[in-house]
């Protein structure tokens, strides 16, 4: 690394520690021309795929919308935050995993109505009409006989 201020090449790392939650390396160095001490960071740098949109367009992949959609679903709804925390971190695990330079809008709403399902039944049904634009009673019906499919009784 280069020394900020003399541009000599020869810097030394002189102590190196980890911060409190595990994701970065701070570095204290010393040049080994100007003598002047300097502090880097070292983090990792994670490049989250482009969302291709619908109609073919490409944007910037956006946690907080990802986060919109779970607050809108869960609106009133009593689902702890960290439930949203957890949720939001397995879908970006998942994609992050998947190492793809771009992901379809349709695969997010999916995982999305994924972790909906397992958090709460009516932020999932809400996500879910608007998300495949229902048109009538009859969808809404569809999507709860799929929640809780009928039990056979023996008789």
């Amino acid at each position: 690394m280069k020394c900020p201020f003399c541009s000599a090449d020869d810097t030394q790392v002189i102590d190196s520690r980890v911060n409190d939650e595990g994701d970065s390396i701070r570095r204290r160095r010393r040049c080994a021309e100007c003598d002047k001490r300097f502090t880097t960071y070292e983090t990792a740098e994670l490049h989250l795929p482009q969302v291709v949109k619908q109609n073919g367009t490409r944007e910037e992949f956006n946690r907080e919308k990802l986060r919109s959609s779970f607050t809108r679903a869960l609106h009133k709804r009593p689902v702890p935050t960290e439930y949203v925390d957890r949720a939001i971190e397995h879908i970006l695990q998942k994609i992050l995993g998947q190492g793809e330079r771009e992901i379809m809008a349709r695969a997010l709403g999916e995982s999305v109505m994924h972790e909906l399902k397992a958090m709460d039944k009516v932020a999932y049904i809400r996500f879910a009409s608007v998300y495949r634009s229902f048109q009538d009673v009859d969808d809404f019906n569809n999507v709860i006989r799929d929640l809780d499919p009928p039990t056979h009784k023996k008789s």
